[in-house]
């Protein structure tokens, strides 16, 4: 007896295969996505030797008691005019977390990360790679949207990074894809570009490995880029399946 595909396997194979179309990626097999972790796997890499923290025993409660304390914030400007706190969605249990910019348009409305356009492309990309936006954790470096859209202030990124540190460490995810120039420069407190960053893991000073990569934003206006991003995403993949979590 056979069994037909659910239309939901079939939609997001869909557009897993549209996102890696649009990568450049003309030969689909399993080592472009097709598959939860890339097979037959890459030559061994010179990643970042892996830490294994005792895990936190509730990190879901662990999270909502952060989110308690940052309450409604009001320690810096950022609070003036947005419509809600977006603190971050996923799996606390997370391997791989996302790490934006700042709430957008939609995110403020809707109090959630990556909602919008540029957050459309970013559930196309995790489900690229075998994932589901429920598996993965996505946060922002700023917890709420800067007035039209701008970039934050340092005393703004200075403020919410803690929180942010604080979200890294309860989940303890295996890697962070650091999305855009903000991420990039509060994770690794750099300023060198993306250009020159990306294709390399990068550490936190816990030893965590940060994958530098383009902003889903960015994207959306140079297309191009979409395949260096699916590289990165590869090194990723192939990072997790050289380093499963037991």
């Amino acid at each position: 007896m056979t069994t037909r595909p659910s239309e939901d396997f079939l939609a997001q194979l869909r557009e897993r295969i549209l996102f890696l179309r649009e990568s450049g990626v003309v030969a689909l097999n399993r080592a472009e996505g097709l598959q939860p972790i890339p097979s037959p796997l890459a030559p061994a890499r010179d990643y970042p030797a892996q830490s294994d923290p005792l895990p936190i025993a509730d990190p879901e409660g662990a999270l909502e008691e952060l989110r308690a304390e940052i309450g409604d914030c009001t320690r810096c400007r950022l609070c003036e005019k947005r419509t809600r706190l977006v603190f971050g969605t996923g799996n606390p249990r997370a391997r791989v977390m996302f790490v934006g910019e700042g709430p957008g348009y939609e995110e403020d409305r809707q109090g959630l990360p990556f909602v919008g356009k540029a957050g459309q492309l970013l559930n196309r990309i995790i489900r690229a790679m075998g994932m589901t936006r429920e598996e993965v954790y996505i946060a922002n470096v700023v917890k709420c949207r800067p007035p039209d859209n701008r970039t934050p202030l340092p005393d703004e990124t200075a403020v919410c990074s803690e929180f942010l540190r604080e979200q890294i460490s309860i989940i303890r995810p295996q890697v962070i894809a650091a999305l855009g120039s903000v991420a990039v420069g509060t994770l690794l407190q750099t300023s060198t570009s993306i250009s020159r960053l990306r294709g390399e893991f990068r550490t936190l000073a816990d030893g965590t490995p940060v994958m530098p990569t383009f902003h889903p934003a960015y994207l959306l206006r140079n297309p191009e880029k979409k395949k260096e991003v699916w590289e990165d995403m590869k090194i990723i993949l192939d990072f997790l399946a050289r380093n499963p979590r037991v």
